[in-house]
C-alpha cells in the first residue's frame, strides 16, 4: 500500500519552537534533537499500524482504522481517543494539542504537525 514501509529520519523544520509550544522542558527538547527515529508503517487497506522507534530503545506504536474512533498515544505517552481520517491521500489526526498530517511524497514520509501558527515538519526517507 502507499504508506507501508520503513523510514529513517532525514530532516526537520521548527523542532524547537514546536516542542516549546507543546510545553516540553528544555532538557527534554535537547535530548530529542539527537534522536534517530525509525518509522515503520504497515497498511492493510484502511487498517494501519504506525510505529516509531527512538534512540535508546523507546517505541511508540498506534493502531487505527481510517474513519473509526480508536485509542492512540502521544509521544509523551498520553493516551487519547481520536478518529483518523484520509484526506487527499494524507493521513490526518487531531492529537490533544496539535493537528498532524502525514503523506508519502516520492520515497519520503512527510509528517507535518501544527500548533496555532507554528508548523513542525519531519521528513524521513524510505529504507524498505
Amino acid at each position: 500500500m502507499a504508506f507501508s514501509g520503513k523510514y529513517e529520519f532525514e530532516s526537520e523544520k521548527n523542532y524547537d519552537e514546536f516542542m516549546k509550544r507543546l510545553g516540553l522542558p528544555g532538557d527534554v527538547i535537547e535530548r530529542g534533537r539527537n534522536f534517530k527515529i525509525i518509522t515503520e508503517v504497515q497498511q492493510d487497506g484502511q487498517d494501519f499500524t504506525w510505529s516509531q522507534s527512538y534512540s535508546g530503545g523507546n517505541i511508540m506504536s498506534n493502531k487505527f482504522t481510517i474513519g473509526k474512533e480508536c485509542e492512540m498515544q502521544t509521544m509523551g505517552g498520553k493516551k487519547f481517543k481520536a478518529t483518523v481520517k484520509m484526506e487527499g491521500g494524507k493521513v490526518v489526526a487531531e492529537f490533544p494539542n496539535y493537528h498532524q498530517t502525514s503523506e508519502v511524497v516520492g520515497d519520503k514520509l512527510v509528517e507535518i504537525s501544527t500548533i496555532g501558527d507554528v508548523t513542525y515538519e519531519r521528513v524521513s526517507k524510505r529504507l524498505a
